[in-house]
């Protein structure tokens, strides 16, 4: 069993930073899949980004490239996502997520674990 809990998220005005940090306990393998989703009210769970435990090769959605920057700290089984300059449409519930393979994927209903959720709300 794995466990994720998420944390880091809060308010900030629209061109701020904030970095979420996912921490894992459990078995975790080396071939794990990490990755962090958004739900905003009334929208459907979005891709965010995702990264491989052993490798490090990263993959992210479109609307969060090039502000968003994912790692972890295999020594802490701890997973980041540094987000910079942020917009009022980055408001969301933000969730961490495992998947037991090494593919890199966009799709929710493939990672096996999940957190709880950080709430993120960025005033304009």
């Amino acid at each position: 069993q794995v466990q994720l809990v998420e944390s880091g998220g809060g308010l900030v005005q629209a061109g701020g930073s904030l970095r979420l940090s996912c921490a894992a306990s459990g078995r975790i393998f080396s071939a794990f899949t990490m990755a962090w989703f958004r739900q905003a009210p009334g929208k459907e769970r979005e891709f965010v980004a995702a990264i491989r435990w052993s490798g490090g090769s990263t993959y992210y959605g479109d609307s969060v490239k090039d502000r968003f920057t994912i790692s972890r700290d295999n020594a802490k089984n701890t997973v980041y996502l540094q987000m910079n300059s942020l917009k009022p449409e980055d408001t969301a519930v933000y969730y961490c997520a495992a998947d037991r393979g090494q593919i890199l994927t966009a799709t929710p209903g493939l990672y096996d674990y999940w957190g709880q959720g950080t709430q993120v709300t960025v005033s304009s």
